[in-house]
Parts: structure tokens; C-alpha cells; sequence
């Protein structure tokens, strides 16, 4: 049985334990965040020092193949030395001593060209994307762009080999916008890089003749590869977004908030080529949303148009003088052609095929 003390210091410690001095919550974060710093940092750094590593392999085969004439017997050799001399350590096999070769191959007049060759973003990516670039991509211009592109959207390795399929370099930035005339620097050139041209919705698939609500429908559908595609910094708010102006009623096809840009997005979808009253109806857009929606702190609504097709002259002048953001880009997707006329009457209905299992069962 507990004495009247013991049992007194009991409630004074829990009593204690709820009571905290001023400032603890804030010195406590400070120190998660310290932690949570520390331990990122410790992580890039191991993984410099892994890339370092495998580029310094690399470069002392491919010295001892030129002066010594090794051969991939050699090679073999010296991966199986290294396998029993490592046995806890993964990354000896042939292919990826190979690898490594390849690796400093891709790289070495970087080297010679570059003061600081250990800042390449090459050196701050995992291994295996290093491992997808060298295979997948010749341009060294073109490797670099995408490393930097990792370390900036977080890609992971199936992202990137989607990505690289898909040509995202060749469409990075290239919409046709008014940006420039309507946005101030560096804001009007962070927008031109959030968009594409032409985009890429081939993880949907569309019947021939498709509605833009099936279109909308599809990205809904399939909402987190359609936000890899827009790229980092999309946030979605919302389809068919309902506003008010006057006694009428509007709908957004998708609204969007960019959380880098810090503005509303609104993007319009066509199933046609592009015309030029589609940029007087999103300015329309921007204008209401603007009033309505945005707060003082947010930047400029920003509008993309993403159509079937379009002619590049003909979105230009659209354009031109629209003082709103807007963005003018084609999509690709997949099409699911429609059976052939005279196939049609020879198939079964569906009423058809229900009568014929009723009768089965």
C-alpha cells in the first residue's frame, strides 16, 4: 500500500508532465528538423561517396584496358576477387563493373571541361538512375538535364524510365504562352517550365470519337500519373469547380493550386484543334477566379488550354493581346479505334449474349 508521500509525488508528476516551459515545443521541432536535416544529409553523403567510388573503378579499367590491353577475362577475374574479398558488400557483379566503366566513359570529358566535377548532379542521384541514364540516353547534355530533374521532382527509377520513354526533354517548357508579356521575371519563367508540349496521356485509352468528359473522366482516373505528367509543385482541387458570375453559372474543367508558382491553375480541355475564342473564354476564367477565388497573398491564376491539336500561328495570335497568363499545349493518348462497319451487325448485343446464358443456366 502506498503511502500519503509516495502517493503525493505521483500526482505532482503527472501534473508536472503536462506542463512544459515556454518555448520546449519550438526548441523540440528545431531539433526534429536538425535531426531530420542531419540524416538526409548523411544519406546524400553516402551516396556521393558510392558514385565517387564506382566512378574511380571506372576510370582505373578503363586506364588499365588502354595501357595493359585487359581483356573481359580480366575482368571477370577482378570482379570475382573483389566479390570474395566483399562478401558483405553488394555491387561487385560483372554487369555493374561494367557499369562503372560506362559510367566514367559517359562522363570523363565532363571532367576535363568542368572545375568542379563532384557538383554534377550525376554524383547527388542514386546509382541505379545513373545506371538507367548511361543505357537509356546518349546526350551527355540531355543525362545531366535529367539528373537535375530527379533531384528537383523526386522521380523514382519507374518514373524515370516513363519519363525518358515519353520524351519529357524534348517537351519540357515548349507551350506556346504569353507568360513573358504577362507575368514578371523569374515567375514568368518557372511557369514556361511547368508546361509541355505535347503532353502525354497515354496512360489512358479512348474510343474513337470520345467526348472531353470521357477525356477528364480518364485523367481522373488515373489522377497520380496525370500529376507526374504535370509535373512537381500540382496540387488538385477539384473537377467541374463550380463558380458564380452574375446570375450564371461557369465550370472549371480542372482546377489546380501550384504550390511553387503560388497561384491557382486552371487547365481546359478540348477534344478538337485548337480555336481562338478557347483563349477568350479562359480569360474569362482567370478573370473570375481571380476575383473570387484568389487571396492577396497568391500570384496570378495561370490558365493552360490543352487541345487535340493546334497551329502554332494561329495560338500565337490568340494571344497576343491577352494580358492573363495563358498556355496553349497538345495532348497525346491512346485511341481504341471503333469496330469496322461491317463487323458491327455480325457480333452479338449485349441483350443477345444475356438471353443466350439465361438459357444456359
Amino acid at each position: 500500500m502506498l503511502d500519503i508521500k509516495h502517493t503525493d509525488e505521483i500526482k505532482n508528476l503527472k501534473k508536472d508532465s503536462n506542463i512544459f516551459p515556454i518555448g520546449y515545443k519550438d526548441f523540440l521541432s528545431d531539433l526534429k528538423e536538425k535531426i531530420r536535416s542531419s540524416q538526409l544529409k548523411a544519406a546524400i553523403k553516402v551516396n556521393q561517396e558510392l558514385i565517387n567510388l564506382y566512378f574511380e573503378i571506372g576510370k582505373r579499367i578503363v586506364k588499365k584496358q588502354s595501357q595493359e590491353k585487359w581483356g573481359s577475362k580480366i575482368i571477370e577475374k577482378l570482379c570475382k576477387d573483389l566479390q570474395n574479398a566483399f562478401p558483405g558488400i553488394k555491387g561487385f557483379s560483372r554487369a555493374n563493373i561494367f557499369y562503372m566503366k560506362s559510367f566514367y566513359l559517359a562522363y570523363e570529358k565532363v571532367q576535363q571541361a568542368a572545375g568542379q566535377f563532384e557538383q554534377l548532379p550525376i554524383f547527388r542521384i542514386p546509382w541505379w538512375h545513373n545506371v538507367i541514364l548511361i543505357t537509356r540516353i546518349k546526350d551527355e547534355k540531355k543525362r545531366l538535364w535529367y539528373a537535375n530533374m530527379i533531384i528537383k521532382e523526386g522521380w523514382s527509377r519507374s518514373s524515370l524510365e516513363d519519363v525518358i520513354k515519353t520524351n519529357y526533354y524534348e517537351r519540357w517548357g515548349k507551350a506556346i504562352s504569353n507568360f513573358k508579356d504577362s507575368l514578371p521575371e523569374p515567375q514568368s519563367n518557372l511557369a514556361q517550365e511547368t508546361l509541355k508540349d505535347p503532353y502525354n496521356f497515354d496512360f489512358i485509352e479512348l474510343a474513337d470519337g470520345y467526348r472531353e468528359k470521357e477525356l477528364e473522366q480518364g485523367l481522373i482516373d488515373h489522377i497520380e500519373k496525370f500529376l507526374i505528367e504535370l509535373g512537381q509543385g500540382f496540387a488538385f482541387i477539384g473537377r467541374q469547380y463550380h463558380i458564380e458570375v452574375g446570375k450564371e453559372d461557369y465550370y472549371l474543367d480542372l482546377l489546380f493550386y501550384h504550390l511553387k508558382l503560388r497561384c491557382y491553375c486552371i487547365i481546359e480541355l478540348k477534344n478538337t484543334e485548337f480555336k481562338p475564342e478557347y483563349a477568350g473564354k479562359m480569360n474569362f476564367y482567370l478573370s473570375a477566379v481571380d476575383d473570387r477565388i484568389k487571396l492577396k497573398t497568391d500570384n496570378p491564376s495561370i490558365g493552360m488550354i490543352i487541345c487535340k491539336t493546334k497551329d502554332n500561328f494561329t495560338a500565337e495570335y490568340a494571344l497576343r493581346d491577352i494580358h492573363k497568363p495563358i498556355g496553349i499545349s497538345e495532348y497525346e493518348t491512346k485511341i481504341i479505334k471503333s469496330l469496322p462497319e461491317n463487323l458491327k451487325g455480325s457480333l452479338p448485343t449485349i441483350e443477345e449474349l444475356e438471353a443466350e446464358f439465361s438459357k444456359k443456366s
